[in-house]
């Protein structure tokens, strides 16, 4: 399982803008998807933690 920015309708947006406001904290969205990892050589690998390290961002491999 992975999650991601959730997206999210005007009034959903509104709902979760008033709660950080009276939370005092902002929240963030996630919606959860299902997916695999796929399987890479070694190559492949090292191209994606190159371009990891370049964005500084984290990337997954998965099946498509």
């Amino acid at each position: 399982m992975m999650c991601s920015l959730a997206s999210l309708e005007a009034k959903d947006l509104k709902a979760i803008q008033s709660l950080e406001t009276e939370l005092g904290k902002p929240l963030l969205a996630v919606s959860w998807h299902d997916v695999r990892a796929a399987a890479l050589k070694d190559d492949q690998v090292a191209k994606i933690k190159k371009l990891e390290a370049d964005l500084g961002v984290c990337l997954v491999a998965v099946h498509g």
